[in-house]
């Protein structure tokens, strides 16, 4: 059972004294500025002409502005982030976020405790299955769950999308495909439900469209079939590869080695059901929208626009799921426009030759790094873990790898949303994380990557550089912990994507930002009623967490902020 989350609240904290032992190692475009007390403040130099607003130094060296107001703050803690700090220290926090498909095996609140007190960051909706009333639900169990217990656990909620589907198995959750079976596949509709190894398909002109000989990837090969007969709007077909067949799943016809696209080309990426979806997400105020079969960006800046529109300027994120070879030919532009990207690897592997799947997974968590936005890794992470309680050693190498990435999230689908072990299953994604993050501080391993710039304005250029140079002194001086104080997360996902050593404490006054920043690697969002006067919020942070036992005196934090575009090394006092 989780530990229920505290609300406290503290007075200023005594100053500081006495000067720090630490000399930091600066960058040349950095200059030093020793003041009486632990704190030391960095300010751009006089040739970045620019400068912090007028400020008064206190005895800490920590500049306040003048017209900074002293109310009185909180601070929520995340339960499960707290246990891990207190019971195994800093160094010991995941970075790696874990994000959970809900469905019927994990929707009662126990079970999504359950999934949270495990790891869960993100808790998905798949608006494939299940009705809306079913996903209200279990998103209102999540937002009880984050009130009541004191977690952060974001939603996110996956569209449909426009592809050729399955339909249900009437009512079944899956159904095993045997090999040599006969399946027949049609558009026919019909008000009952279909006999067994009959299975209604969404696309009206699918039977047309195949040809005898083609083959039919089911959900991106997890079973597959040769069209041997075509019998009006009737398909027949002889499974070849046996699988579990789930209902709604995506269909792919491949003919003469490589997959026939101009069908799926002509269709909208965005079904007038998921608009329907959307809206639905919107008035529940989701954190993600997940949207499926992505083509282009124009596709995701019309639907940003819509959301703005529609929500009053909500800031749920916008996430562009790449699965196919026609997001790959505009993959910078999608990622650009995007909030953030999943790696949808099943039906990818559906379109691509599979051989080619691990390079194009690296590449765009690559470019995702790049251009500073969050990328998830998911399908068959843990495929095996559906039926049995222990995963396969390919499947623990895989998940390594995508670790070894350096990607900000991994996913489970069916193994959390109807798998028999889901629990397990997010526990071998933890401890995965955890030791190959480990072994890659172990090994001193600091990447040599070249960050781009992706700021857009002077301000945002500061803002970049400050989070550049925090990283490089945060593992050069081996501090305990980054903090960031932010409006509106920006800075906080600067400092994820320079992947420094430690943890990066990112602190809001916004619930919705604070919910967004969980998805990102290495932030521990927390939500903090701060002012504008520094000094004040580091005592209150400082008196907080050393009262949870998650800081000590003496433990090295670098501090930053986006209202004073300010950096300082400190110790805790």
């Amino acid at each position: 059972m989780a530990t229920t989350a505290r609300t406290l609240h503290f007075p200023t904290a005594p100053k500081p004294s006495g000067p720090s032992s630490h000399n930091p190692l600066i960058p040349s475009h950095i200059r030093l500025c020793r003041r009486r007390g632990r704190g030391h403040r960095i300010a751009a130099s006089s040739s970045d002409l620019t400068s912090f607003p007028d400020a008064t130094p206190t005895p800490n060296g920590v500049y306040v502005p003048l017209a900074a107001s002293h109310p009185a703050a909180s601070i929520d803690v995340d339960a499960a982030t707290e246990a891990e700090l207190r019971e195994n220290g800093f160094r010991s926090t995941r970075r790696t976020k874990l994000v959970c498909t809900v469905g019927p095996a994990t929707s009662g609140a126990a079970e999504l405790e359950a999934l949270a007190v495990g790891g869960m960051n993100v808790a998905r909706v798949n608006m494939c299955h299940g009705d809306r009333e079913w996903h209200r639900d279990v998103i209102r169990a999540v937002r009880r769950l984050n009130d009541e217990k004191g977690f952060a656990v974001a939603v996110m909620m996956d569209t449909e999308g426009s592809e050729i589907h399955m339909g249900d198995l009437g009512g079944a959750s899956s159904a095993k495909a045997e090999d040599g079976e006969i399946w027949t596949f049609t558009v026919r509709s019909s008000d009952t439900a279909l006999p067994d190894r009959i299975i209604h398909v969404n696309y009206d002109g699918f039977a047309e469209d195949v040809k005898v000989g083609d083959e039919l990837f089911v959900d991106g090969g997890m079973a597959r079939f040769e069209v041997i007969e075509k019998l009006g709007p009737d398909v027949k077909c002889r499974c070849t590869d046996p699988g579990l067949v789930l209902p709604r799943a995506n269909l792919t016809i491949w003919r003469d080695g490589s997959v026939v696209r101009e069908r799926n080309a002509m269709l909208p990426t965005i079904s007038s059901k998921d608009w329907l979806d959307i809206d639905f997400g919107i008035a529940e105020g989701v954190d993600f929208i997940a949207v499926s079969f992505v083509k282009s960006a124009e596709v995701i800046n019309h639907l940003k626009s819509y959301i703005t529109a529609r929500s009053g300027g909500s800031d749920i994120g916008v996430l562009a799921k790449i699965e196919s070879i026609d997001a790959l030919k505009n993959l910078e532009q999608i990622i650009c426009a995007s909030d953030g990207v999943m790696v949808a690897r099943g039906d990818l592997g559906a379109q691509v030759p599979l051989e080619q799947v691990p390079s194009i997974q690296h590449r765009i968590v690559k470019m995702c790094r790049q251009l500073n936005k969050p990328v998830i890794v998911a399908s068959q992470l843990l495929e095996s873990m559906i039926e049995y309680p222990t995963p396969t050693r390919a499947e623990v190498a895989d998940v390594s790898e995508a670790v070894r990435q350096r990607a900000d999230a991994l996913m489970l689908s069916g193994e959390s949303a109807m798998g028999r072990y889901p629990e397990k299953a997010l526990s071998v994604l933890r401890s995965v994380s955890l030791r190959i993050e480990r072994w890659w501080r172990e090994e001193k391993r600091h990447e040599a990557l070249e960050l781009q710039d992706v700021s857009s304005s002077f301000s945002d250029k500061i803002s970049e550089e400050i989070c550049n140079s925090a990283a490089k002194m945060a593992n050069n001086l081996g501090v305990d912990a980054v903090f960031v104080y932010t409006k509106d997360g920006y800075m906080a996902s600067l400092l994820s994507r320079c992947r420094p050593d430690c943890p990066i404490f990112a602190f809001t006054s916004s619930t919705s930002v604070r919910r967004r920043l969980n998805l990102q690697w290495g932030l521990i969002p927390f939500r903090l009623s701060d002012s504008d006067d520094m000094e004040s919020n580091l005592n209150r942070t400082f008196s907080l967490l050393k009262a949870r036992g998650m800081v000590q005196s003496g433990d090295l934090v670098i501090a930053l902020s986006d209202m004073l575009q300010s950096i300082q090394v400190m110790n805790v006092p």
